[in-house]
Order: C-alpha cells, then sequence, then structure tokens
C-alpha cells in the first residue's frame, strides 16, 4: 500500500521514522489511526499529546507513536502486527470499524460522533466490556442546536441544504435521519446534496444557489473537515449561510459553528490511552462524553451574506472572530 508511511507532523515538520528495534522494545508504542494527516488539524495533534503528557507520556521520551493514515482495514492490521500496546482511532467511524475489524485484544481508544452503544462498539457506556472504550463527542444531539441557532441568524428561512459525503455511509445516514428530525420539529424543509471529492462540493454549491436555498448545513465529516476552507469560500462566493460542526471552520472562514471542542476530545483520548499503558484495561474504562461545547460566529463571514448577527446570539457565543 503506497500511504504507509509514517506522516511529517506538527510545524517543525520532523519526519518520525520506523523506531529502531532496540527502542521499540524500551518504550511501549501507540498506534494512531486516523482517515487524515494530523498535519491539517495541528490543534487537535496538539491536545492529544496533552493527554498524553497529563498521564505522564510523552512522545520520544517513554512511549513511540505510530502514525497510520487510513480508513482501511489493512493499515489497522499493520498495527496490530508491529504490534503496538494501545490503538487510538480518530476521524470517523470507518477509522473505528477497521481497528475493531483488526483485533479484539489490543486495547482500542475511539473518538466517536454518535452514541456507541447503538454502533455497537461497546456494551454499554458504564462498562464498555471487550477490548474498545473512548470518547463521544455528541455531534449528533447537538444537530437540533445548530438548527436552532442557524434559524434564530436566518429568521427567514425555510429550506435548508444538508451537505453529507456519500461515501462514507453510516455517518451520512445517521446525519440525514437526526437533521430530517430536527428540522420537522421546528418547520423547516431539508434537501441533501451529495459530495465526495472536491468537484462534487462545487457541484453541490452551484445546484443549492440556483435552487435558492435558505442556509446550509455541513455535515460533521473528515473530508470535509479537510476542505473547510474551501467551503468557507464557497460559502461566501454564493452567499450561503453555513453551519459547520467544529471552530476550526469558523476559523477558517466559515459563518458559524456549535459543537464539541474536538481539541478538548483529543486531549481525553490521550489520557485514556496513557491510562491503559499503565495497566487499566477498557472494559473498565466508562465511555466519557464531550464536556466543552462552544459556539462560534465569524463576524465577517455573516457581513460577506448579507447577515446582521443578532445581539442575542453574539452574548451567547463562546468566541467572535472580527
Amino acid at each position: 500500500m503506497k500511504r504507509r508511511g509514517l506522516l511529517t507532523l506538527l510545524g517543525g515538520g520532523a519526519a518520525w521514522p520506523l523506531a529502531a528495534h532496540a527502542q521499540q522494545a524500551a518504550m511501549p508504542g501507540i498506534g494512531f489511526l486516523h482517515s487524515q494527516s494530523p498535519d491539517t488539524n495541528a490543534d487537535r495533534l496538539r491536545g492529544f499529546h496533552r493527554g498524553l503528557k497529563d498521564s505522564g507520556y510523552v512522545e520520544g521520551e517513554n512511549v513511540t507513536i505510530v502514525y497510520r493514515l487510513a480508513d482501511r482495514l489493512p493499515l489497522a492490521v499493520d498495527l496490530v502486527r508491529r504490534p503496538v500496546a494501545v490503538i487510538t482511532t480518530l476521524g470517523g467511524i470507518a477509522v473505528i470499524l477497521a481497528a475493531k475489524a483488526a483485533t479484539t485484544k489490543i486495547p482500542i481508544v475511539f473518538l466517536a460522533a454518535e452514541d456507541p452503544v447503538k454502533l455497537g462498539l461497546v456494551a454499554s457506556l458504564a462498562r464498555p466490556g471487550g477490548n474498545l472504550t473512548g470518547i463521544n463527542f455528541l455531534s449528533g444531539e447537538v444537530v437540533a442546536k445548530r438548527l436552532e441557532l442557524m434559524r434564530e441568524l436566518v429568521p427567514a428561512a425555510t429550506r435548508v441544504a444538508v451537505l453529507v459525503n456519500p461515501t462514507n455511509a453510516a455517518d451520512t445516514e445517521t446525519t440525514v435521519r437526526d437533521v430530517a428530525a430536527a428540522a420537522r420539529a421546528i418547520g423547516l424543509q431539508i434537501q441533501v446534496f451529495n459530495a465526495g471529492t472536491i468537484r462534487e462540493i462545487d457541484t453541490a454549491f452551484a445546484n443549492l444557489a440556483r435552487e435558492r436555498i435558505d442556509s446550509l448545513f455541513v455535515s460533521p465529516d473528515p473530508f470535509f473537515n479537510s476542505r473547510r476552507v474551501h467551503l468557507a469560500l464557497l460559502a461566501a462566493r454564493h452567499t450561503v449561510p453555513a453551519t459547520y460542526a467544529g471552530r476550526d471552520y469558523a476559523e477558517a472562514g466559515g459563518l458559524m459553528s456549535y459543537g464539541a471542542n474536538v481539541a478538548d476530545a483529543y486531549r481525553q483520548v490521550g489520557t485514556y490511552a496513557g491510562r491503559i499503558l499503565k495497566g487499566a484495561k477498557p472494559a473498565d474504562l466508562p465511555v466519557m462524553q464531550s464536556a466543552k461545547f462552544e459556539l462560534i460566529i465569524n463576524a465577517p463571514a455573516a457581513r460577506v451574506v448579507g447577515l446582521t448577527v443578532p445581539p442575542t446570539l453574539l452574548a451567547r457565543a463562546d468566541e467572535v472572530i472580527e
């Protein structure tokens, strides 16, 4: 497989080569399985390292981290064969399922947007059982809140476009179901637009602009996160008010985001990985839920699409980007 090399990380650009056999024997290893390069989310990766440090582990000093960029089973199997002491899975349900299919013995710490019990990852939140535990950052549960906030920002809106990635079938199905239910409750109509490539994103925006959609709900998909600047530029070009799941979209020029602080969720994953290295069993570590939720508003983006943000909404924002 072509993308099996380790990744270049963070601002220093240091490339982490395969560690020497003696170093691997001296230090426990953590597998870091992700569908995106950590370079694209440096703040989140710093959160992961912060959690490890809180548990007493620093990369290169007393722990080795093996980075793999994929959501496919072979790279999860590669981590199992190395082997590593614990696998962390970030970047969507496909990544989690790949790791789960690869091993029933190596502990896995996941970051899941949906209910891990419904996904079949754990027996219960309090007593996961098996070899998986992790963090649920509740993106599905905040769908209704995101729509309510957008309705407050665009009170005349009646039709909402929902942008989803059809290649991420499990997450897409859940998002469409949750948005449809929340929209019905407040009298909104939705129209689903599919995009799994950059060209399809461009096409989706052209179509929703032509159909005069009032606002846009972007699903919390790893692919969209990696294209957040492109999404923000298209929303501005087509003057479409859009809501996103995480602050990194608003920081990239998106209008408004509401959801869990994902960097803090990464910190929690790092903390759990460290606890497992110290001897804790995944079966005994309850699935944690994100504790930090934040509303971020990008004021220049609002002006570009011709909106005046209500003072009541500004007052509730955790941050207003000027």
